[in-house]
């Protein structure tokens, strides 16, 4: 995505008297997501791929017809389900940095399961990135969920960001804007505590300068009995291109409430924050607001 986070904070860490506006494009609840992930994007998590805000549009499959009973266009059985997802939030935080330079963004994505786990999905969102990145962040992902054990399941695949808009000036610059991010992570409940721990890594690529990025997180989720309201909490650590210190190690996290508001609508409010220089409309904390549907 991408300006080098770590060019950036060495550049203030230094003692730059000003800050110029980034730009550059983005990733649950969310979490993620972008794809997020996307944030990991799962069957719980695909509204916004970002693990940053915990952001909370959870997905709803379309219809009441169980998974394993899904009649395809000839009549039988498919055992795949079509799942869909919008939110519209106050400011797009990736991992604690803002994608939309403060501004509210629209988001929204699909995803096709079939039973035996395997899934295949896509999440876009406006963006304030610049000229190399254009104004729209789309991610495409593939990949298996599952439980491995009772009360344990695995989600791991594979996320593409794509920034579409941004070719007709990226192209003649010879600058690449697009990268791959494989995901893994793992969910169960402690008590009465919703908890997932993940792990994204994206190989060296030239979007990424040429360089790597690691970033471990966790969640958890826990609801507010006899209401519709729950509690969030995430914390990530980033070691490579987009950590936002001038070590190139640093961490994000957050705290959150979210309420469904009937089956489909659910509003969020989310504390997020991150390691290192806090400039305006970037890396700076704040309150946000999610409000999603799914469908």
């Amino acid at each position: 995505m991408l300006t080098s986070f770590r060019g950036l904070a060495a550049t203030l860490l230094a003692g730059a008297a000003t800050i110029a506006t980034p730009a550059f494009a983005a990733d649950d609840i969310v979490e993620q997501s972008s794809a997020a992930i996307p944030a990991t994007p799962d069957a719980e998590a695909a509204a916004v791929v970002d693990t940053g805000t915990l952001a909370v549009a959870t997905t709803i499959r379309a219809g009441d017809v169980p998974a394993d009973e899904t009649v395809n266009s000839t009549g039988g059985e498919s055992g795949f389900e079509l799942s869909g997802n919008v939110a519209l939030v106050s400011d797009y935080r990736f991992r604690g940095v803002s994608f939309s330079d403060g501004d509210f963004a629209l988001q929204g994505g699909l995803d096709l399961t079939h039973t035996t786990g395997f899934y295949v999905g896509t999440w876009a969102s406006s963006i304030s990135g610049g000229t190399p990145y254009g104004e729209v962040e789309l991610d495409v992902y593939a990949g298996w969920t599952g439980d491995i054990a009772d009360g344990v399941t695995f989600d791991a695949g594979l996320l593409y960001y794509i920034y579409p808009t941004g070719g007709e000036i990226a192209d003649p610059l010879n600058f690449d804007t697009d990268y791959f991010e494989p995901y893994a992570s793992i969910a169960t409940t402690l008590g009465p505590v919703g908890a997932t721990v993940g792990v994204a890594y994206a190989w060296d690529q030239d979007s990424l300068g040429g360089d790597d990025n690691l970033y471990l997180y966790s969640d958890f989720e826990v609801g507010i009995p006899s209401t519709p309201f729950s509690l969030t909490a995430h914390l990530g650590y980033t070691d490579g291109f987009f950590a936002t210190t001038g070590d190139g190690e640093s961490f994000d996290w957050g705290v959150g409430a979210k309420a469904a508001l009937g089956d489909n609508l659910t509003l969020g409010l989310n504390y997020v924050d991150t390691e290192g220089p806090a400039v305006e409309d970037f890396t700076d904390a704040g309150i946000f607001v999610t409000i999603g549907y799914s469908m």
